[in-house]
């Protein structure tokens, strides 16, 4: 007994000094000390690069670094989620889970009680002002994703660990023993994913005010050749706070009315912008916030700081760039999407908080955005042309190359994941130039751009032979993308087939025109729509819920038999849905939700997925809960390539590793737990995928 009280006791001792250990290292509770791999990982992500395409450009000898990395190990399509959009399935690479467990199933989710759309991955709490002055709570954004992310189980068990831009990753995650720096959704200064400005001579008034895509258009009006005018930035927080006290007054009396419409005016902080058009040279010289930027016609400016003053004791930075788009016989200027200043941003872009401003002391001043190659919504709305865009979108290739280079100049790391998505945006804005039966196929402009899409992987490929160069050859180097590609060439509106399908019962006229600003201002949506009526409704990329009683604010569909009734019923009628204009089937699948999700989140997940063939997708205004006069329309777009909700069949991305795997038919979810495996991380329940190495 004497001998087991002496060793219960050297136990309890040994604990304790442990437990003193560790909190004199200043470790928090559950993580370990920093320790060496098993094995070192780096991956490289590249959204929406094409199995298709890498294999066809490789056989050609156009890919020599990727065709040399799969010869040397694996080459494999690799399996999206469903939806295979970028959200959904990088949260399913990050958790290694379904979207049913990181309940991130669209780029939109709804209200279920008001049936409002919003954006999703993210959820935002604003800021406190005392007296509507004094600052007392800072602004503040949680993740609406759920499930815990690889990187964050390594860096708990020791590793020394850098995640650089990868999609879902905003805000910020606490990595122990690593940084990151957050990609998607990190928005611009205006909390939107981009909202650029145009400013024109020969813009009609009827022109000016927020366009489709995001824009702030603006008509300019001469003075000489002098032209003053305004950038709209981010809304004044104090402002803010006083509409939200003033809107939740009920009854509402005039006075109250007259309130709100006068603080909705001054709702947005501004700076003035004078022009100076130099006709005779074809150039400007724009002033802005103590800035005087001069280009000619063509012309890209640096980087310019901004600040916008809420008060002496709240300044919110920015920074953005010009781009003179004409200045001969009509003056147009382009500014890009006022994003947060990384030495200073508004809340924290990444973690620790100060590495941001530590990496703009190294390399200078770099787009924070998240949807950086953010000249695709100018392109989209007629307001910037092909080539602007390309440039806009190497720039942005540019910057994430730069700090990824800069990271791997110090070895101090064990895992190092990255992504860029310039592979991604242009295969969405210049698809129509390779495919000679989209509708907006234009053949001068195929002849001049229709290589675009190969010249972006043959970009990733020579950034791949300079990685290799620099990642030592013992190290497990891994390429991957979320998903395909195809073209989009019909929009097909889900809303609309609801309607005459009498699934949908509308009151009155359809609703108006939606736009982003819409969805980030909040406004109004499915105005029209008779709820008593109304059993189905889509809002999102290809997601079709049910206006199910007890889970809707004013449901009429009965859980249990007629929930699953409705579910086979529309999903029989939509699998026989052909275009009427070439007899082609529009869909591969209809998706049951509790047939490819499972998890937590399930009662949030859509009731029905579609699958859409190559050259379907959801129509622009579907999206935003929208109803168009037809079912199916030409996609008369730029944005012309896209792979939202396609079939699972034909929706895989790329997986390249200079190793064997163990299967052919990986999933995007088998990623996470491979990875820590490699890295002698133990495996945590719950997740999804199966290590393949």
């Amino acid at each position: 007994m004497g001998e087991t009280i002496r060793r219960l006791a050297s136990l309890v001792c040994a604990v304790s000094c442990a437990a003193a250990f560790l909190s004199c290292s200043g470790l928090p509770a559950g993580v370990k000390p920093e320790r060496k791999a098993s094995q070192r990982v780096f991956v490289i992500g590249f959204d929406g690069m094409d199995p298709t395409l890498a294999q066809k450009w490789m056989d050609e000898g156009r890919l020599p670094n990727f065709k040399k990395l799969a010869e040397e190990g694996t080459f494999v399509p690799l399996g999206s989620t469903q939806p295979s959009e970028s959200p959904t399935a990088w949260s399913s690479f990050a958790t290694g889970a379904n979207p049913g467990k990181h309940d991130i199933f669209d780029f939109l989710r709804r209200d279920p009680k008001t049936y409002t759309p919003d954006f999703n991955m993210v959820k935002k709490i604003p800021p406190e002002f005392l007296w509507g002055f004094i600052p007392i709570k800072a602004p503040k954004v949680v993740s609406t994703r759920g499930g815990t992310s690889f990187w964050v189980y390594a860096g708990r068990d020791g590793i020394r660990t850098r995640v650089l831009t990868v999609p879902v990753t905003f805000p910020p995650e606490t990595i122990a023993h690593g940084v990151m720096l957050a990609g998607l959704p990190t928005p611009d200064v205006r909390g939107t994913l981009g909202t650029y400005y145009y400013w024109a001579t020969d813009l009609s008034r009827y022109e000016e005010g927020n366009s489709e895509f995001g824009g702030i258009l603006k008509r300019l009006v001469l003075d000489g050749d002098t032209a003053k005018t305004e950038l709209v930035g981010p809304p004044n927080p104090i402002v803010r706070q006083e509409l939200r006290e003033a809107r939740a007054k009920v009854p509402q009396t005039d006075a109250d009315k007259t309130r709100i419409a006068e603080l909705e005016a001054r709702e947005d902080l501004r700076l003035p912008v004078v022009i100076h058009w130099d006709r005779a040279n074809r150039a400007a010289t724009i002033d802005i916030a103590g800035n005087s930027i001069h280009l000619r016609e063509g012309d890209w400016s640096p980087w310019v700081s901004l600040e916008f003053d809420v008060n002496v004791l709240v300044r919110i930075h920015g920074i953005t760039q010009f781009y003179l788009v004409r200045a001969g016989d009509e003056l147009q200027v382009y500014a890009s999407p006022v994003g947060m200043d990384p030495r200073n941003p508004p809340v924290p872009i990444s973690k620790p908080d100060d590495f941001s401003a530590h990496l703009a002391q190294q390399i200078g001043l770099y787009r924070t955005l998240g949807w950086a190659e953010a000249a695709d919504k100018p392109l989209n709305d007629g307001r910037l042309e092909e080539q602007a865009f390309l440039d806009d979108s190497n720039r942005a290739m540019d910057d994430r190359e730069r700090i990824i280079f800069k990271e791997l100049e110090d070895p101090n790391w064990d895992l190092f994941v990255c992504a860029i998505e310039t592979t991604d945006r242009i295969s969405h804005m210049m698809w129509r130039l390779m495919d000679t039966k989209h509708p907006m196929y234009d053949p001068v402009l195929a002849a001049k751009y229709g290589d675009s899409i190969e010249r972006i992987y043959r970009r990733a490929d020579d950034l791949i032979g300079r990685l290799r160069a620099k990642v030592p050859k013992d190290v497990v180097f891994m390429v991957m993308s979320d998903h395909g590609f195809h073209s989009f060439r019909r929009g097909v509106n889900l809303n609309t087939w609801l309607v005459q399908n009498g699934y949908m019962t509308l009151k009155g006229q359809e609703g108006g025109q939606k736009t982003l600003e819409d969805l980030f201002g909040h406004g109004q949506f499915f105005e029209d729509v008779d709820w008593s009526r109304t059993k189905a409704y889509a809002v999102g990329l290809g997601q079709i819920y049910f206006n199910l009683r007890g889970r809707e604010g004013q449901g009429i569909v009965s859980p249990g038999a007629e929930y699953s009734a409705l579910q086979d019923e529309i999903r029989s009628k939509l699998l026989t849905l052909t275009d009427p204009e070439n007899g082609a089937r529009v869909f591969g699948d209809i998706y049951k939700r509790d047939d490819i999700y499972w998890g937590e989140y399930l009662p949030n997940a859509p009731d029905l997925e579609v699958g859409f063939n190559d050259g379907y997708r959801v129509g622009w205004q579907d999206t935003l809960g929208g109803i168009a006069k037809a079912v199916i329309q030409d996609n008369d777009r730029k944005w012309s390539g896209d792979h939202c909700a396609t079939a699972t069949d034909i929706s895989a991305g790329v997986l390249f590793v200079n190793r064997k795997i163990d299967t052919m038919t990986p999933s995007i979810m088998d990623l996470s737990p491979t990875i820590l495996k490699l890295l002698g991380v133990p495996m945590p329940a719950g997740l999804d995928g199966k290590p393949i190495m």
